[in-house]
């Protein structure tokens, strides 16, 4: 089985952008928001969503199962208020707890959290809770700048953000530390931004002692761990120059990388620094680049076949295929089961 850790509702019915765009309108008025009707969605539109993209991937690639969630650019955790984005979330949310009744064996849920500049992290939790018990998903996503690009956000090593991780522990979830679109016109969100977050998150697990008071505690850094697999040396260097412990002891029991990087360079770096327990298998698809590659032939985003001329063993090339998915997801088993997988 191969279990892509990283997929994105990217090719929604354009009804969920529509009562979006009505939403935003609302400009945070709580009896007008009240008011709106929430998006009706046919079973055979969202089959239409799929079946000409992440599905027709899945097929075409030799992929089994997507672990699956909202479209994380929408996530825009920074227009509107805390109401809005609850609001926003249930919305989202529901729609992949749909997707994944109607595609048990493609698709498992991870849902987006009602996260808003300012508001206290623990404000979360309840929405957390719901996707994870009601809905069945098996994770979340952390967005470490609300503000979308602004940083004001607290260093997730922050007590800020201990009610949401002790919700995760007490549920059992990892979550992948995911940024929203860049309202801030410096950082392009998909070239940028989002390689900024993950370079940012790992630097500041670095300084921090989180995974002293949380040890079982699990993070996925997407898109191969930002710049952090081409600069191993320089975040080894500084944890000794501060005096923090090794990254091997320090952090790596607790934080884990996707295999989200579009060439196979890239893909034999990440591969030779990171060790494979370490790495899961994602590819975004349908996400931030579509197009092919005219250097390869292949398309930027299919990442199983840079795996596959890796020169790994067939061992190490399963346990970040299937295996270390399910070791970081330990809810995932009863979905395989309950899917017959």
């Amino acid at each position: 089985m191969i279990i892509d850790c990283h997929g994105h509702y990217t090719t929604a019915p354009k009804s969920l952008q529509e009562f979006r765009d009505r939403q935003i309108a609302c400009n945070c008025d709580a009896h007008q928001l009240a008011r709106l009707t929430r998006p009706h969605i046919s079973d055979d539109e969202i089959r239409d969503s799929l079946e000409g993209a992440q599905l027709k991937l899945q097929r075409e690639r030799g992929t089994d199962l997507t672990i699956f969630s909202p479209r994380a650019s929408a996530m825009a955790h920074h227009i509107g208020d805390e109401a809005t984005s609850l609001q926003w979330s249930e919305v989202c949310n529901d729609l992949i707890a749909r997707v994944v009744d109607l595609y048990p064996k493609n698709f498992v849920g991870v849902c987006q959290l009602p996260q808003s500049p300012g508001v206290p992290a623990a404000n979360s939790a309840a929405e957390l809770e719901r996707c994870v018990t009601e809905l069945g998903f098996i994770g979340c996503n952390l967005n470490p700048d609300p503000s979308g690009g602004h940083w004001t956000a607290p260093p997730l090593t922050d007590r800020h953000w201990y009610p949401v991780y002790e919700k995760m522990v007490e549920l059992d979830i990892p979550a992948m530390v995911h940024v929203s679109a860049s309202c801030n016109p410096a950082f392009h969100a998909t070239g940028a931004h989002y390689i900024n977050a993950d370079t940012t998150a790992f630097m500041q697990f670095i300084q921090g002692d989180l995974f002293k008071d949380f040890p079982n505690l699990k993070f996925i850094i997407p898109h191969g761990g930002g710049a952090v697999p081409y600069h191993w040396g320089r975040y080894r260097g500084l944890a000794q120059d501060m005096g923090r412990p090794p990254l091997a002891e320090s952090v790596m029991n607790n934080v884990f990388f996707d295999t989200c990087v579009y060439h196979q360079p890239g893909i034999d770096l990440l591969l030779k620094v990171i060790p494979v327990k370490n790495i899961l298998f994602g590819s975004e698809m349908v996400g931030a680049v579509r197009g092919i590659d005219p250097e390869s032939g292949q398309f930027f985003d299919d990442t199983k076949k840079y795996i596959e001329r890796s020169a790994l063993s067939d061992v190490d090339k399963a346990a970040i295929f299937s295996g270390n998915a399910q070791q970081v997801f330990p809810r995932l088993a009863k979905h395989l089961a309950a899917a017959g997988l």
